[in-house]
């Protein structure tokens, strides 16, 4: 598998990674004319929307603990 490919799959991967969300299917043809960096530049934003996502669950969930105690 090509770089590139291997890009593009690991978009698709990340993006079919959310709990709860249908899965997604990208059709590769749409993302081939983009560069390697361009692909890499758009999963290193998903990551940081993950990230920014899971923390601001855990701020949600903290605030349940907090009411508990």
């Amino acid at each position: 598998m090509s770089n590139k490919k291997q890009l593009i799959k690991d978009i698709q991967d990340l993006l079919n990674s959310y709990e709860g969300i249908s899965k997604t299917s990208i059709d590769a043809n749409l993302l081939e004319f983009m560069d390697e960096e361009t692909l890499k530049s758009i999963i290193g934003s998903l990551l940081d929307q993950k990230e920014t996502l899971e923390d601001e669950n855990i701020e949600w969930l903290e605030q349940f603990k907090k009411e508990i105690v």
